[in-house]
């Protein structure tokens, strides 16, 4: 069988099918260091998700495997202590609260910025983007896997590989599986170097936009942007006006993440860039083609997942390992 995409969501789906005694070749147009998945600041955190029962559990089924990763230190993952500030007291608990064992409400909080009165805290992956694909890749060639790297046209043209398909092209679905509900949203981060910062700080209610800080091993990741744009399914993501970072929006990004964490404020300039996460209306897509192209046996969809997709990655290959083989 042949999995389409080498982003997170193309790996994953692609091992958790090796693992089901499968043998899996993925075809993508880029290799994993080149996808938008390499750009992700990459903490686990369900953002701009439904909260849906089959979401909980894919986010409850990644955090599981990213945990037991976290003992690998090649993987790149590590469990890291969290804050996620609140401008409002809250009195339930979020609704992905029974993925993440150790968080608690500290109402009264002294140590957020003016406006917070309160944070959930808790211990969640992080993941370095860049090495992770890297050993998701050595872990899928070593166990017999191959990377065809090809722009495909059509669907149907995978099936010259293998007549299983898994379809994990992100925002090419959207020209692929002709999907006009697939668009992208753009993502401008600043990357500084780590003064000493060992625990990410969200803030999704910010007056001036959502920010956060998400420190890396030698390095931290400020944002950010989450900004939907209108693309029709067959643009190309790399050609859409505002994939440049903008300099006033770096400016403020850095202003905000500074009032989260003032050691940040002076911290060196690293690098700064945009992705374009590849969202859909109605969330993200798994299921089975009911008409697949012709050539091909089984179509399988996992596409859509906006920025939420290393929090979702694991559980949606779970579900896409079962519909391949029941």
């Amino acid at each position: 069988m042949v999995v389409v995409g080498a982003g997170i969501i193309g790996l994953s789906c692609a091992i958790r099918l090796q693992q089901r005694g499968l043998r899996a070749a993925i075809v993508s147009a880029d290799p994993p260091e080149r996808t938008v998945s390499a750009l992700a600041a990459a903490v686990w955190y369900p953002t701009r998700t439904d909260a849906a029962p089959r979401v909980l559990d894919q986010a409850r089924r990644t955090f599981e495997e990213f945990a037991a990763q976290a003992r690998t230190p090649a993987t790149g993952v590590v469990m890291r202590p969290t804050r996620m500030l609140l401008r409002a007291p809250v009195d339930e608990p979020p609704w992905w609260a029974a993925a993440v064992p150790d968080l608690r409400y500290c109402p009264d909080t002294t140590t957020g910025p003016t406006g917070v009165v309160a944070e959930w805290r808790c211990t969640v992956p992080t993941v370095e983007m860049r090495p992770y694909l890297s050993w998701l890749l050595d872990r899928f060639r070593t166990a017999g896997g191959v990377l065809h790297q090809q722009r495909l046209a059509a669907l149907s043209e995978a099936a010259e590989v293998a007549p299983i398909v898994v379809n994990a092209t992100g925002l090419a679905a959207g020209r692929l599986a002709a999907d006009p509900a697939v668009h992208p949203v753009r993502g401008q981060v600043v990357v500084v170097a780590n003064p000493g910062v060992a625990t990410s700080v969200r803030d999704e209610g910010h007056p001036a936009g959502a920010a956060y800080v998400h420190p890396r091993r030698r390095d931290v990741v400020l944002g950010g942007t989450f900004e939907p744009l209108t693309a029709a399914p067959d643009d190309d993501p790399s050609d859409l006006d505002g994939v440049r970072p903008d300099p006033a929006t770096s400016r403020a990004i850095r202003a905000r993440c500074a009032e989260l964490v003032p050691e940040v404020a002076a911290a060196p300039v690293l690098d700064q860039y945009v992705g374009m996460r590849p969202a859909r209306h109605g969330g993200a897509r798994v299921d089975i083609d009911p008409g697949p192209p012709a050539g091909i046996s089984r179509l399988v969809h996992c596409y859509g997942h906006g920025g939420a997709g290393m929090t979702l990655s694991w559980g949606c290959a779970d579900e896409v390992a079962a519909l391949v083989t029941r």
